[in-house]
């Protein structure tokens, strides 16, 4: 997409981005793609200095395209907003690798192209995987990798209260659980509920395996679903501190082997084998059974429009590249990933069998922006979670916070 309608949707977006992070640098036409053969690649893994596998696989994809590529790692929020001022001033990088749920925003702003105009081949990509990054029968990106929540437990501890973990199918058989943990004299359950995504991410899995869906916040199955959380406070199976936790601060509540259970991700697979207890996962439970959908995390791979479309051709042997199923597996065990290729998720089980939780819920997960929801998910994300907060905190039954909610999402 050229022209003025294309600049008039990024100027839009890149508002908004610039009033997300008032004071936030803007990109110069010195940070854009060069004129001679080195590529621009940026990422949201600043923790990976020039001497990791990460940056190997990089100058090694280039190497074979026959280019030198230039790599810059941002923090996720900083990345989308110079993203989106960068493609506004035209010096977009070559590739761009960003959380799944941004590539609708620089979608609609017209940032992206499409896996059909580079001729990026996405046949193997796990279709709710892929879902992330499509809008409007259109992708905009590969995957590069997934992760998602699962159940941590404290193996001793359900031992000692008689639980089972391999029982445990649904809600009913969890909080039965969670009572034998109470009555052992130990806690139940930690997770996060604080006030920002974080808390919607946790209680995505409750939400949709209720059968509830984000296009109806009070529904019937989306308040079973709440009271769930409301009722483990009132009845002592969750501490009050959940209403403040963030993933790590609920992770280190587990950490301490008081609690049974920590909904957690695979992010935490390193610090889960220091733990000093041994530990297992299990996947969220629907209410009525089976592994709940939890939402995906984990990053695109995409291309950036350019004035110089010349340049597409080396930038799609660069995707290509990192995202075929060798390299795949050596960059999803760096970034702790499941793979968005059944075939690398299956090696990567092989490899290390306690990852078959996390494949297998991995292929149960959907992505926050799918069903073609877009650029509305953030505006029934932060309804969501402040209800979640009312209803934990008291101010509101379940039914009253998510009737307001839909009130507030529909509004908007």
């Amino acid at each position: 997409m050229t022209g003025p309608s294309r600049r008039r949707r990024l100027a839009a977006v890149a508002v908004i981005a610039l009033s997300a992070v008032a004071g936030a640098a803007c990109s110069s036409s010195a940070d854009g793609p060069s004129d001679g053969g080195a590529y621009l690649v940026w990422d949201p893994y600043p923790q990976f200095a020039d001497d990791s596998e990460w940056v190997a696989l990089l100058k090694k994809c280039g190497t074979s395209a026959g280019v030198t590529v230039e790599r810059t790692g941002y923090d996720t929020t900083d990345l989308t907003n110079k993203a989106l001022l960068a493609a506004q001033q035209g010096n977009s990088p070559d590739v761009l690798i960003v959380d799944n749920p941004v590539i609708s925003t620089l979608a609609e702003a017209g940032a992206l192209t499409t896996t059909e105009e580079n001729k990026l081949d996405v046949s193997s990509m796990e279709a709710n995987l892929l879902g992330a990054g499509q809008r409007d029968g259109k992708t905009y990106g590969v995957p590069i990798g997934a992760n998602t929540l699962a159940l941590y437990y404290n193996r001793d501890l359900l031992t000692r209260a008689g639980v089972d973990p391999t029982s445990i199918t649904d809600w009913t058989s969890l909080t039965a659980a969670l009572t034998k943990v109470k009555a052992a004299g130990k806690k139940g359950i930690t997770f996060s509920a604080i006030g920002t995504e974080e808390g919607s991410f946790q209680f995505l899995p409750w939400f949709w395996g209720s059968g509830a869906q984000l296009t109806g916040l009070d529904s019937p199955q989306a308040v079973s679903a709440l009271t769930l959380w409301t009722d483990w406070l009132k009845q002592g199976h969750a501490p009050n501190s959940v209403i403040n936790n963030t993933q790590t601060t609920s992770w280190q509540e587990f950490a301490t082997g008081d609690f049974a259970f920590a909904e957690n991700g695979t992010w935490q697979l390193a610090n889960a084998e220091k733990l000093g207890f041994p530990y297992g996962t299990i996947a969220i439970p629907a209410s009525a059974g089976g592994p709940a959908p939890a939402p995906t995390g984990g990053e695109f791979v995409s291309i950036p429009v350019q004035n110089k479309t010349a340049r597409y051709a080396t930038s799609q042997k660069l995707v290509a590249c990192l995202t075929n199923a060798d390299n795949l597996l050596t960059t999803d065990t760096t970034l702790s990933y499941v793979a968005p290729v059944a075939a690398v998720q299956e090696r990567q089980a092989a490899a290390d069998p306690k990852l078959k939780v996390w494949v297998d819920a991995v292929r149960a997960a959907k992505g926050r922006t799918g069903d073609n929801l877009g650029t509305k998910y953030p505006k029934i994300s932060e309804p969501l979670w402040s209800a979640v907060q009312a209803a934990l905190s008291g101010a509101k039954t379940p039914q009253e916070a998510l009737t307001a909610a839909q009130a507030t999402a529909t509004a908007r």
